[in-house]
């Protein structure tokens, strides 16, 4: 916990997509976590949940405590993080923080939609030990990005709504504090390349991202990346691993679902 705590800044940091499935050729929102972690090994394991099954990206190494970073439920609802450090605004101790994995590993075994996760938020005993933009996408059509805290969730935005399409989400928040702001480079990135590409937004998949924003370069593909994650039509699509280990893949080193 200490050493996390330590690395807590220049180690725990993502880059995030949504893509709403009203700007795609099949309908399906498609979410995206482009993963930085002071753990370099990543693995992709099954788990039986109380309600429902799931794949989840966790720490390889570490002993498993019911932590996942990312995962998909067999009801087709996916959710994934990136941590923030501009919202905390108590006196809640270290030790008590950090249940961003765990909150996302229960969250995997009882949600199906964006309407479950948000009654499962409201239904936890505060204060939850998160600080972080929680992204989640559901088969019927959600896409939600949330910032939330230890007490509640500070903003919501519906990726069905956006102008664009699309959400890119890094390491800060918009209901936060802007001198605390951290991947704000990499954010800027991240949307130049979406707003720049020739691919139209309606072919925007898991090849896409990964190709154009895990394999992209500094500042978003780092020493610290481990794992590039796409759910895309109830498929996770994962490299694990730094993503340019892989050049020559065009699509990515594991795909799994949960329907076949």
């Amino acid at each position: 916990m200490l050493l996390l705590v330590l690395g807590a800044v220049p180690a725990l940091a993502c880059t995030s997509v949504i893509i709403s499935g009203k700007v795609r050729a099949d309908g399906k929102p498609v979410m995206m976590k482009h993963r930085d972690s002071s753990c370099q090994g990543n693995d992709i394991q099954w788990f039986q949940g109380e309600k429902f099954s799931f794949i989840g990206l966790v720490n390889t190494g570490e002993p498993f405590n019911k932590e996942v970073w990312a995962g998909t439920n067999s009801a087709g609802f996916s959710i994934m993080n990136t941590a923030t450090y501009d919202l905390k605004e108590d006196e809640i101790p270290a030790k008590d923080m950090d249940r961003e994995g765990f909150l996302m590993y229960r969250a995997l075994e009882i949600c199906e939609t964006v309407e479950d996760f948000e009654h499962f938020i409201d239904t936890l005993s505060k204060p939850m030990g998160v600080e972080a933009n929680f992204g989640v996408i559901d088969a019927k059509g959600g896409a939600v990005y949330y910032e939330m805290d230890n007490w509640r969730i500070r903003a919501r935005y519906d990726v069905n709504e956006e102008p664009s399409g699309y959400r890119v989400v890094t390491n800060f928040t918009w209901s936060g504090r802007p001198a605390d702001r951290k991947g704000v480079d990499r954010y800027e990135k991240a949307c130049k390349l979406l707003k720049e590409t020739t691919v139209p937004i309606a072919d925007w998949g898991h090849d896409f991202l990964i190709n154009t924003i895990s394999r992209s370069g500094a500042p978003i593909l780092r020493p610290i990346t481990t794992a590039s994650i796409v759910f895309e039509n109830h498929v996770m699509w994962a490299v694990l691993g730094s993503p340019d280990k892989h050049p020559y893949h065009p699509y990515t080193v594991i795909g799994m679902s949960l329907n076949n």
